[in-house]
């Protein structure tokens, strides 16, 4: 194998602080065009008043997402990542354009056949996410912590940038007519922009960083057979078929099955993480938090504030001291989140729009927190190709926590007429 960027004295943090940034880039990435789609509710409340828009479309993305992750994941060691990504960051491309073109063509008159469209586009959504969540986070497992701490802050981040964008778009059309419509229109022309960059920027930039060449030289002479297309897109051959065949006990790697039950307290944390957070966020947000002194500016300020302090929450970890590293640590405080439920059923009914900003604030710091310490600890200790089995694993417990969240969310619409 071709291991010259592995040597003694290598460059292993060579292009680091590039690599970070791209890493937080990409994350943004995963979920842009999602957040997106979320982020214009307001729109879709206007636009599709009687069909629940925010809790069907999430409901039309999450099968996707969590069922083509299963896929990809039992089906992962044989994958060619690249392939996968690329793949993934495409679609986000395509299905971006497809919904300016849906209401260029419907001319935003609304109706079931364009809201079958836009279902339509939220699969095609979920599908791309499956693609490049769990891909870039069993890439990234095997890489230093920083990278994927950006990628994961990236994921928020897209929820802070979609969600400022609309507040400008807002403000920039409500005067005007069809200022929604507009907004939402120039609101997916930037989306359309940003993940054509993404697509350039996995393709062309971050394989050929000196530090992700390293990794995933590392990981290949651990015996990973999905780098192999990058390395090859970086310039570097593997020749890891004579390696095995010489000694192909080095190669010996846990199951995906042993994996999950070493790690089955991790895989709980992530998908219960999630199971709480979409069960109020944004269908209860959006829908159930009754009328307030914001008027139309409140759901969109709720909405910010979860993505600003889940955001800040991503990057709390990177102080020592606070990042919480004990499993038994992490189960209680993910089992005490669950006291949201009452607390926002309470506030409601009888706070007003402070305190349910707040609970929301809080909601988004102890999500992205909890996510990072979670992620970050579980690959600790393994070889490349386990860590990499390891992230997707955590990926698909995510997206089913997602995913079971969002059905949830429907319970609060019990004794509201459904």
């Amino acid at each position: 194998m071709s291991m010259e960027i592995a040597g003694a004295g290598a460059p292993q943090a060579q292009g680091k602080f590039l690599g970070i940034l791209v890493c937080w880039l990409l994350g943004n990435g995963s979920l842009f065009a999602w957040n997106s789609m979320l982020t214009i509710e307001d729109y879709y409340q206007i636009l599709f008043p009687t069909y629940h828009p925010t809790r069907v479309l999430t409901l039309a993305y999450q099968p996707f997402a969590f069922g083509i992750t299963c896929i990809l994941t039992y089906h992962e060691a044989k994958l060619n990542t690249r392939k996968r990504n690329l793949f993934g960051f495409a679609l986000f491309l395509v299905s971006s354009f497809a919904l300016i073109i849906l209401d260029v063509g419907t001319k935003g008159r609304g109706g079931l056949g364009a809201f079958i469209g836009v279902c339509i586009i939220s699969a095609l959504f979920g599908t791309a996410d499956a693609s490049v969540q769990g891909g870039l986070v069993g890439d990234l497992s095997f890489m230093c912590p920083e990278f994927i701490q950006s990628f994961l802050a990236g994921l928020a981040a897209s929820g802070v940038l979609t969600s400022s964008l609309r507040l400008i778009t807002k403000a920039a059309f409500e005067n005007s007519k069809n200022g929604l419509r507009n907004g939402a229109i120039l609101f997916f022309s930037i989306t359309c922009f940003f993940e054509l960059v993404c697509l350039l920027l996995y393709a062309y930039v971050f394989p050929k960083l000196p530090i992700v060449k390293y990794y995933r030289s590392k990981a290949a002479s651990e015996g990973s057979k999905t780098v192999a297309s990058d390395l090859a897109a970086a310039g570097l051959n593997t020749e890891q078929a004579g390696q095995v065949e010489e000694d192909p006990k080095k190669f010996d790697r846990l199951s995906t099955k042993q994996l999950l039950v070493q790690n089955i307290d991790y895989a709980l944390d992530i998908f219960l993480i999630y199971v709480l957070t979409l069960s109020i966020f944004p269908g209860f947000l959006s829908e159930d938090t009754g009328s307030h002194s914001l008027g139309t500016w409140y759901v969109l300020t709720l909405i910010v504030m979860y993505n600003v302090w889940d955001l800040i929450g991503r990057y709390l970890p990177l102080v020592k001291c606070i990042k919480l590293t004990s499993r038994k640590g992490l189960t209680a405080a993910i089992l005490a989140r669950f006291l949201f439920v009452p607390a926002f059923y309470f506030t409601a009914k009888y706070g007003d729009q402070g305190y349910m900003i707040f609970l929301t604030s809080f909601l988004g710091l102890t999500n992205g927190f909890l996510t990072v310490c979670v992620l970050t600890e579980a690959p600790k200790g393994y070889k490349g190709p386990e860590q990499n089995a390891l992230g997707n694993v955590l990926v698909v417990c995510l997206l089913g926590g997602i995913f079971s969240g969002v059905v949830l969310d429907w319970l609060w619409l019990i004794g509201k007429g459904w």
